[in-house]
């Protein structure tokens, strides 16, 4: 019996599942690590890099929510794209998402494991994860460095997870995600309380005057806002599972905007709190440990289980890296599986597994991209990811007009306030976005743009490649039959 075959899949997660699969991807390690990065560049202002990022995230996410609405089927961006573009474009689209869905796991199973080892150190485990050495590789005579090797572990533990069930994934996505998301708002809550030795309130909104120091401009939110955008993406993935979420139409749209919400007003509330008790420099200073040095300035030790307030953020890292990683486990995978099912990659990517009912060749081919993701320099990967994230946006904002104009009648059960004005200013502010991105990587990381022109190349060669072997298939096939031999049907 084929071990796979060609149907849908089951609808087996509801509007929570699919909002929690948004938030997980996006209040994932970028709320840790990139908030000092922020204030760094843009000192103060950081907190405007993440509202502002929030307000250009959400003109897209109002394409995608019409989109997703007309047309209910996964794959995302990609699948929206190949519904309206020609056959190159939407493939490139598709090419693209699915490789940055996969860098952005390599990237989440990378911060996993120094955050788990750290966790591990605070209970006195292991010593500090930079004194961790290599680990032994059961059954053969090499041992790789333990950062590498529980990375490995992550993604093969939530891959496994993905390959046998849809609905036991989605369930750990929403639990994941609720402990985090608790996590945060306790962190929160103890900054604007938080007092010092001498009983003052150690949060200020001093800290933000001025909002722009001397050292630094309003333009400095431009790269700011380039560097850290991949912290918003993440409310996409949903689309990419659309057939699997009950009444899509109605509930896919819900689940971007409640994601797109919740994530903003967290991302804004941490941020404050940071500043408001570090100050920008002291944040900035503190680099991807920024949040849990904030934690430990005004929490109290000795709490229950969590010993103190850098332990509990170290504990919500561990649950945000492997909420994010799991989302794009099932987001990659799933644009592979609309991928093969339009014929555009392996027509074996889009079958469903006859016992497990998910994308099982889809799930495991991605996983495999994405354990050999790991090897690529971890900022040139991440600014990959983010350029290739802005391009797709840019794409999908062009796509609901296009579709407007040549489907003007289609069923539309939700459609964007004040068309087309938000979808031109996702155009824009995307592609300024982009512009800014490009030119900040031309000066300081030129290796990530390589990267990214060399993948395209390797796509466009894929995509005549393939289109050349169908062919040569079908050609096979024609001169196999009895019409091409002169005989008789």
């Amino acid at each position: 019996m084929s071990s796979s075959g060609e149907r849908a899949p089951a609808a087996e997660l509801g509007l929570l599942d699919a909002t929690m699969i948004g938030m997980g991807a996006m209040i994932g390690a970028g709320i840790f690590v990139l908030t000092g990065l922020a204030a760094e560049i843009a000192g103060p202002a950081a907190i405007l890099v993440f509202v502002l990022n929030g307000v250009v995230t959400a003109f897209t996410g109002l394409s995608y929510a019409e989109l997703a609405s007309a047309i209910p089927k996964s794959g995302g961006g990609y699948a929206f794209v190949r519904e309206i573009f020609a056959d190159l474009p939407s493939f490139i689209m598709g090419w693209m998402l699915w490789f940055a869905y996969m860098i952005a796991g390599a990237l989440y199973a990378l911060g996993f494991a120094p955050n788990f080892l750290e966790l591990l150190h605070v209970y006195g485990v292991t010593a500090a994860p930079g004194e961790v050495g290599a680990l032994a590789v059961p059954l053969l005579s090499v041992a790789i460095p333990a950062k590498v090797g529980l990375a490995l572990v992550a993604v093969g533990g939530l891959v496994g997870l993905n390959a046998v069930s849809t609905a036991a994934s989605g369930s750990a996505e929403t639990i994941f995600t609720i402990i985090k998301v608790s996590i945060l708002v306790v962190f929160v809550v103890f900054g604007f309380l938080s007092v010092n030795a001498g009983g003052e309130t150690s949060f200020t909104l001093q800290n933000f005057d001025p909002l722009f120091p001397d050292s630094k401009s309003p333009a400095s939110i431009l790269p700011a806002m380039g560097l850290t955008f991949i912290a918003f993406e993440g409310y996409d993935l949903i689309t990419t599972v659309t057939e699997e979420v009950e009444n899509p139409r109605e509930n896919i749209p819900k689940a971007i905007f409640f994601s797109l919400v919740a994530t903003v007003i967290v991302y804004m509330l941490v941020v404050v709190v940071a500043i408001g008790t570090l100050g920008a420099e002291g944040l900035a200073a503190a680099g991807e440990a920024g949040i849990a040095a904030a934690a430990t300035s005004f929490m109290p030790t000795g709490l229950p289980i969590i010993q103190n307030g850098g332990a509990l953020i170290v504990f919500g890292a561990v649950f945000s890296t492997l909420t994010a990683l799991n989302a794009v486990v099932i987001a990659s995978s799933r644009v592979a599986f609309s991928m093969g099912r339009e014929g555009q990659l392996l027509r074996r990517f889009g079958n469903i597994h006859h016992r497990y009912g998910t994308p099982f060749l889809a799930i495991l081919a991605s996983a495999v991209v994405m354990l050999a993701s790991v090897a690529l320099p971890t900022q040139s990967a991440g600014n990959m990811s983010s350029l290739f994230f802005l391009l797709s946006f840019i794409i999908v904002n062009g796509a609901v007009i296009k579709l407007r104009r040549e489907r003007p009648n289609m069923n539309r059960p939700y459609e964007m306030p004040y068309y087309p004005i938000p979808a031109v200013l996702g155009i824009v502010l995307n592609s300024v976005l982009t512009v800014v991105l490009i030119v900040y990587l031309v000066q300081t990381d030129p290796l990530a743009l390589l990267l990214s022109g060399s993948w395209i190349l390797v796509g466009v060669g894929a995509f005549y490649g393939l289109r050349a072997r169908r062919r040569a298939a079908t050609d096979h096939d024609n001169t196999d039959s009895p019409i091409a031999e002169g005989g008789e049907t």
